[in-house]
This record gives C-alpha cells, structure tokens and sequence, in this order.
C-alpha cells in the first residue's frame, strides 16, 4: 500500500506511524546497508524543547508534540536520552530584548521550570560562558538519534512492514494510474501511495 523512501528517522517513524494507525502494507526503501547512515547519526543530537518558535505557529505545535512523542517512545523502548537542560546567553546589552522574547515564547509554548539566570549563574553553570545574563531551559536534551531508528526499524517488522536495505531507489514511474512503480536496481514494486522521506 505504502512505499517509503529513506531509512532515516523521518522515513522510519513516518512507516511506524502508518503501521500503528492502520492494517497498510508498508516497506521501506533504503540505499544504505543500515538505517540513520546519514543525517539522523550525524545531526547535534538535540531533543529541541520548542522555545524559538512562534507560539501558535506550526513549528511551534509540531515541536513540542515531536517532543514529547519522541520522549514517550523513548521511555516505552527503554531507549537513554538525558534532558541536561541549556543556557540561552545574551552575550551584549543589545541582546537582552530578544533574550524576553525567547522567554515569553517559551512561557506561551508550555515550557514549566524555564528560569532567568544572572552573569555569576552562568559561570556556575558553563564556566567557560561568556555572557551578561540568560534562561536556563531544563527541557532541552540530548539522545542518539540512531538508536531510535534502529529501534524504529524492530518495531516496523513486529507490526508486519518490512525495511530493505540496499536498495537504492533508481526511477519512479508515476502515470496517473492506480500504482506507482518504484524501481531499485534489483527490484520493482508498486504501491498506492509513495511517501519520499530521501536526504
């Protein structure tokens, strides 16, 4: 039913996502001979709490429910990730007023414990920081994105979907009929619907 291009954590969970709402067929097409090979392994590693984004906005919702989906995934899969907060630093005096407008987004955004702290604070915190004030945000953290996707991949088989490794997508063949071919260099499938999640 479903063909999903990459192997990332995006095509990943977009399969799991499908597989878990409904009875769909779906496989997963990745060029690699392992998941998370390019972006997802070698992102920062962050796990964004949501504090720059325009309360209300789309980045905004789809931020903090990202957040705690991927915390509930986490914590379900026995999955480590530490939430070791961050500073957010006004380094000059001319950086002070947007420093009060990430501090009422986050306050807008749902984010409880955010905290303003003093220059004397932020040598407490991060000696080596160099800054006249800023907000400690306790719900940024950090995780290994790779061990979600590979994670991601086991629950895609329980749920009945398959991952192919190398199996590089090569032609996609669209002629407004009921399937869409997709064609690798060893094999063609067609599907109803192609979700392309590639790098």
């Amino acid at each position: 039913d479903f063909v999903v291009i990459g192997g990332g954590i995006v095509g990943l969970a977009t399969a799991y996502q499908i597989l878990k709402n409904s009875k769909a067929k779906v496989i997963v097409l990745e060029k690699e001979s392992h998941p998370a090979a390019h972006q997802t392994s070698h992102n920062s590693g962050v796990i964004h709490s949501g504090i720059y984004y325009k309360p209300g906005s789309l980045k905004a919702k789809n931020c903090i429910s990202g957040y705690n989906t991927l915390l509930e995934f986490c914590r379900e899969n026995d999955i480590a990730f530490d939430l070791c907060g961050k500073i957010i630093v006004a380094t000059e005096e001319a950086e002070k007023p947007q420093l009060e407008v990430l501090w009422n987004r986050g306050l807008e955004n749902g984010l409880n414990g955010l905290k303003k702290i003093s220059q004397a604070e932020l040598k407490e915190i991060e000696p080596h920081v160099s800054g006249l004030e800023g907000i400690y945000v306790p719900q940024t953290g950090i995780i290994e994105f790779k061990k979600v996707a590979e994670k991601l991949v086991e629950k895609i088989h329980s749920l009945g979907g398959d991952v192919r490794f190398n199996s590089e997508v090569i032609e996609i063949v669209d002629n407004h009929a009921k399937k869409i071919e997709v064609h690798t260099k060893s094999f063609k499938l067609e599907a109803d619907v192609l979700v392309n999640c590639a790098g």
